[in-house]
């Protein structure tokens, strides 16, 4: 069987859509749905390829992503000049700001909540934190992540990833590997792990291995800023023994 790996807190289709609209700097009343709906496909498909647990609002989002695209190259129906055609983007950018709003009251609620208590520790779940040092630090999103190993692999065919099963390297010795590396490193880089590896079956079970280790609030993935360098620490609140047996 394929080593899966499913999160507990997922980010779900608004989040990806919002990433890659801030990703390609677009305006979000006029998104570019073709190369939206493009984008966003290749993210689904790299993460069935990676057997992510992919919640059927992916689905449903992908479809009406290619049904919007498909009504803008259909030609302009004629309407009444008074009649003015409405965009079939248009209730997908309503949905994308109101979730958007949403995300960020939670995040300004959050924000109050640290400053009351006079806090410098990251909150389960939040989005920002401030270490020691008075740094502060965004958590990366699964999407940051996928990006990221996106670059370093390249195109993974369905065929190399199940190479995993059969092959010498393992996400359990993976997962063994960055909890020791941890111990004689305060911060790791994302990058830089994923350049040691030897070959992309090594790189792919890394980054599951990476990715489990976040569900079981083992490490954090941080970066001082939208799309910048990922960092990985370990959390200090939860904290396995290296040599411990993950099944």
């Amino acid at each position: 069987m394929a080593y899966q790996v499913r999160l507990e807190v997922f980010e779900g289709p608004l989040d990806l859509l919002l990433y890659l609209i801030k990703k390609n700097e677009v305006n979000i009343f006029d998104i570019p749905i073709a190369q939206i709906t493009e984008q966003y496909l290749e993210y689904l498909e790299l993460m069935e390829i990676l057997d992510l647990d992919i919640s059927g609002e992916f689905l449903v989002m992908a479809a009406t992503l290619m049904h919007i695209k498909s009504k803008m190259l259909l030609p302009p129906e004629e309407t009444p000049v008074e009649e003015e055609e409405e965009d079939p983007r248009a209730e997908l950018v309503k949905r994308l700001l109101e979730y958007a709003r949403f995300k960020e009251a939670a995040l300004a609620l959050r924000k109050k909540e640290l400053e009351r208590k006079e806090e410098f520790i990251r909150k389960e779940g939040a989005r920002q934190f401030i270490d020691e040092e008075g740094n502060v630090y965004f958590e990366a999103s699964l999407f940051d992540l996928i990006t990221a190993f996106s670059k370093a692999v390249g195109h993974v065919s369905r065929e190399t990833f199940q190479q995993i099963i059969r092959d010498e390297v393992t996400v359990e010795e993976k997962i063994h590997e960055l909890l020791h590396l941890l111990t004689t490193k305060e911060v790791i880089y994302f990058r830089e792990i994923l350049e040691r590896a030897k070959s992309k079956i090594e790189i792919i079970a890394t980054f599951l291995a990476i990715l489990e280790l976040i569900r079981l609030k083992e490490i954090v993935a941080r970066q001082k800023e939208l799309f910048g360098e990922i960092e990985i620490i370990r959390n200090e609140k939860h904290r396995l023994v290296p040599e411990r047996s993950i099944s």
